[in-house]
């Protein structure tokens, strides 16, 4: 599968902030990946796994600096890694809201 062939399968919603057309797969993986993970359907992740795989797509994760708590956990879940493995975990911590404290 090609990148064209893939964002051609991915659903509209989790790109509402760029234009899906010109959004270049290879030179962004990890926003690709945190946009699916967040905002994305069962089928634009099925979509995501076949394209990277699970490892590509975990190694990726554990780059971002943010994601979604419950997108963590399902990656976590997915790829059987360890939460204190990934920098989103860590800078959550280090950085709480006042609505979380």
């Amino acid at each position: 599968m090609s990148a064209r062939e893939l964002l051609s399968i991915l659903s509209d919603t989790p790109f509402w902030d760029v234009d899906k057309n010109n959004f270049d797969v290879e030179a962004f993986p990890g926003c690709l990946i945190q946009k699916v993970l967040e905002y994305g359907t069962l089928d634009d992740w099925r979509a995501i796994r076949d394209y990277f795989g699970i490892d590509r797509i975990s190694k990726e994760c554990m780059k971002l600096r943010t994601l979604n708590p419950k997108a963590l956990s399902f990656v976590c879940a997915m790829s059987d890694t360890n939460k204190k493995d990934y920098r989103c975990y860590h800078f959550a911590q280090t950085n709480p809201t006042l609505w979380n404290s």
